[in-house]
């Protein structure tokens, strides 16, 4: 009888451990978005090169997502934890859930619509048959431009604005200074914010919309901050800071036009957070693009440099007005996009 043989010990390759590339290769292209994310989570007065870096905050999604999928290829637990986190922080900023809202208003209040839109026309270069068109199109009520100029001016009444938004208060200018408001309802010249190098003007507007039976009055200021390219960053602080003391008056506000800032930027979401300090608490003003999700519809640049799009045209509101329709437009001439939403306006 013979034996069978006795079975060998089953022979295993040695697992061969990871590479090290790509967790490597994840951290390095981690590092300038968490260097970034330091000063974005950091509210101070950063220096001139920062303030700029943090335009982009939105677009640091994108290396943010690359860092994870090359970490997870890496298999590196820790390496993998970190750049998801690093990710979960962009995705927050890129989508705040603590950005303004409109109140809730109690049930039977009046209100008034109105469809409002605003244009920085790069020195009066914008086309003005293109931005009469849009009016017409999207039944635009109130339009507001900045930089706005004598030859634009005649232009856009060449092209039939007084057909469409017949009542007019400008101040035309060839230094970027000007600025203009365009309305189907009468405008009532209030004041002008001081101390700024472009005109931003206060206007009251009635806004009468027919078809609820409705009135509302809501104080307009055409917004052009200066912006912050050189050592007049404190200049560009203290446009900001005379927009929140305007938006802390009593009534209904409409803050529209060139920020010359974004909503990272914590000059920005300060006179978000801090203009109604005192009056109403709790509550913030609301920047409609973030509130309606356009951060990644940008209002610049749309012609010239080819840099990432960036939101630094905003339409902001008291809380107590709601929105809809948000949307960014291009116009052929200027390097900045129209910006657009239907407001709804408490009455009374």
């Amino acid at each position: 009888m013979t034996l069978p043989a006795p079975a060998l010990p089953e022979t295993r390759r040695p697992r061969r451990p990871a590479s090290l590339a790509w967790p490597v290769l994840a951290l390095v292209v981690s590092l300038p978005v968490a260097g970034l994310s330091i000063f974005r989570a950091i509210p101070a007065e950063w220096p001139l090169l920062v303030v700029q870096l943090l335009s982009f905050t939105p677009w640091m999604v994108l290396p943010a997502a690359l860092a994870l999928v090359l970490a997870v290829v890496g298999r590196r637990r820790w390496v993998i934890i970190t750049t998801a986190a690093l990710l979960a922080v962009q995705l927050f900023w890129l989508f705040p859930l603590d950005h303004g809202k409109a109140e809730a208003l109690p049930a039977g209040t009046a209100t008034a619509s109105l469809k409002v839109m605003s244009l920085n026309s790069e020195y009066g270069e914008a086309d003005a048959a293109t931005i009469v068109r849009l009016v017409r199109e999207k039944g635009v009520q109130l339009l507001t431009i900045q930089e706005h100029t004598q030859r634009l001016e005649d232009a856009l009444s060449s092209a039939g604005m007084e057909d469409v938004l017949p009542h007019l208060l400008s101040q035309p200018n060839d230094d970027a200074s000007g600025g203009a408001v365009y309305s189907v309802f009468p405008l009532e010249a209030v004041g002008l914010l001081p101390d700024t190098p472009f005109r931003m003007d206060v206007t009251r507007v009635q806004v009468t919309d027919s078809g609820a039976g409705s009135t509302a009055v809501l104080n307009l200021t055409n917004v052009h901050t200066l912006p912050p390219v050189d050592e007049r960053i404190g200049q560009w602080r203290s446009d900001l800071d005379k927009l929140a003391r305007q938006a802390s008056r009593p009534g209904n506000h409409l803050l529209v036009g060139d920020y010359n800032s974004t909503y990272d930027h914590a000059e920005f979401r300060s006179l978000l957070d801090n203009a109604l300090d005192g009056q109403q608490a709790g509550t913030k003003l609301v920047d409609v693009g973030t509130a309606s999700g356009g951060r990644l519809s940008p209002t610049w640049p749309m012609e010239g440099p080819p840099l990432p799009g960036i939101v630094i045209d905003h339409i902001v509101t008291s809380p107590r007005i709601s929105s809809s329709g948000y949307a960014a437009l291009h116009v052929p001439g200027t390097d900045h996009a129209a910006i657009l939403a239907t407001l709804s306006i408490p009455a009374g």
